[in-house]
């Protein structure tokens, strides 16, 4: 790749794409703890306390038409008309990365390399439009690839 691209050694690989990577002699672990930290101190939430889950089992992402309106813009998916609902789970997983930013994806040394995938979905469950969802993983050996 040198003869083709212009590349200088600059160390070990530690930070990329605002992906932390850590490499050890077992393997490697990638994780996003500066980011989480950096997300958190943005809406001033360091201190909040930790959640165990990213969505509480009752909570149902809906038009909520005869909720309060919410000042905050930072709803993505209710960005034309947000509610303090949509704020409170976008607040709720805030709380849920506090608690899990130490976690990361670890990519072991010399496991064997076997290849499974998954899939789920749950056709029509937008109680808005009754669009469905679904998603994939696949892993390479115990590693998440995709």
């Amino acid at each position: 790749m040198q003869e083709e691209f212009e590349m200088s050694m600059m160390g070990e690989l530690t930070y990329i794409l605002g992906l932390q990577v850590k490499q050890t002699t077992d393997g490697i672990f990638i994780h996003q703890s500066k980011y989480c930290n950096d997300l958190l101190k943005r809406f001033k939430m360091t201190e909040c306390k930790d959640a165990a889950t990213s969505m509480a089992i009752n909570c149902y992402l809906d038009l909520d038409e005869a909720g309060k309106k919410c000042r905050s813009k930072n709803v993505s998916r209710f960005q034309s008309a947000p509610k303090e609902s949509h704020l409170t789970t976008v607040k709720r997983i805030l709380k849920y990365l506090k608690g899990t930013k130490n976690l990361g994806l670890w990519y072991p040394n010399g496991s064997n390399l076997f290849l499974n995938g998954y899939s789920d979905s749950d056709f029509g469950g937008c109680k808005l439009d009754r669009k469905s969802t679904s998603g994939t993983c696949h892993l390479l050996g115990s590693s998440l690839i995709s």
